[in-house]
């Protein structure tokens, strides 16, 4: 997981282990941690730890024969990637999407080396293959991606949709019945594959009406350039990395948190703004359907007019206040503690052979 701000797989890493330390004990397990870097045991629970190898290291098709002095009965790692070479122990591993398949451009933080393996990786299916039958089970975010795997024959080995989630809502959070800004959240990457670029056009439309886009995460000057000259002046607001409390409180005050993505595997920001009663306005793709129910607003993802159109009929007072309250019942569908007993109750199986 990340040692700075969140990204998708270092929020479900946090949220599921958070939530899986009490109920493990409370079942008589004892967890240790496997991290790479000390700096991410700051957004984890206090357990016992050991420090490995990066993900990304040279070493890492290697790490099993550390691990192996542990002992453990069972591991499992947040991601698909983790070596496997000599293990003699249980193993689960966790595919959260298929975007890159279809969506090749690399994550931009990885360097040039690991890139262009990247890049070679998802040119077939072989690879993804090999990496997760050489598990005894493998972990899902959704039940569309796990559709995904199964169409594309990607394992042998049982597959379970542990959910993302968000974490609770404020105590004392009152219902609200409007927005109290016209302001517009999205909270995710600029990679061509999250189509942000629909979204900024749409302010040409909507930003005669007072409408704002706030850009939560951290954004490159050529993104931001190339953002910037699709919407009027003044219409995106650059956050530039938000902390938790700053993208919170901009969720609260909000009409509606959006994305246009074409492709996901699950979609956290939907449910961070629903558990607040901010509703989703968002592409209509099916893991959006998935995890936006009928609580959110749908839009053609090729379309800023739909966008526009849509961000306008959540807006109607009568609309937006059903909307508000449809979304509270939908984000209670996800919760950390709720994944973390499905994971435990996988563990337990697969340990038990």
């Amino acid at each position: 997981m990340r040692t700075g701000q969140h990204d998708g797989i270092s929020r479900f890493t946090a949220g599921l282990v958070t939530a899986l330390a009490p109920l493990a004990a409370a079942r008589g397990h004892r967890l240790r941690l496997l991290v790479s870097d000390r700096r991410q045991l700051s957004k984890l629970p206090r357990l016992p730890f050991v420090v490995g190898t990066d993900p990304t290291s040279p070493f890492e098709p290697l790490v099993a024969t550390r691990i192996n002095r542990l002992a453990p009965d069972i591991v499992w790692s947040p991601m698909q990637t983790m070596g496997t070479f000599g293990r003699g122990y249980r193993l689960v591993l966790t595919l959260h999407d298929l975007i890159y398949y279809t969506n090749r451009t690399p994550p931009p933080e990885f360097n040039p080396v690991i890139r262009m393996l990247w890049r070679a990786y998802h040119l077939a299916w072989w690879p993804q293959r090999l990496l997760l039958n050489r598990a005894d089970a493998v972990v899902t975010v959704s039940s569309t991606t796990a559709a995904a795997i199964a169409e594309h024959r990607l394992t042998a080995r049982p597959v379970s949709v542990v959910a993302n989630a968000a974490d609770p809502a404020p105590s004392g959070l009152v219902a609200r019945t409007a927005p109290a800004t016209r302001d517009l959240v999205y909270m995710g990457s600029f990679m061509p594959y999250k189509n942000v670029a629909t979204l900024a056009s749409a302010m040409q439309s909507l930003a005669a009406d007072g409408y704002r886009l706030h850009l939560m995460s951290r954004v490159s000057p050529a993104q931001r350039a190339s953002l910037s000259a699709l919407a009027p002046a003044g219409s995106l607001v650059f956050h530039d990395g938000a902390s938790d409390d700053e993208y919170q409180a901009v969720l609260l005050g909000a009409t509606a948190v959006v994305s246009a993505s074409l492709n996901e595997g699950f979609g956290i920001p939907l449910v961070e703004g629903m558990v607040l009663g901010t509703p989703a306005v968002v592409s209509d793709i099916p893991i959006f359907r998935e995890i936006g129910g009928e609580a959110a607003m749908y839009f053609e993802p090729s379309s800023p007019a739909s966008v526009a159109a849509a961000v306008r009929r959540v807006s109607a007072p009568d609309e937006w206040a059903a909307r508000s309250a449809a979304s509270l019942a939908q984000a209670a569908r996800f919760s950390w503690d709720a994944s973390a007993g499905v994971l435990l109750d996988l563990l337990e199986r697969t340990a038990r052979g």
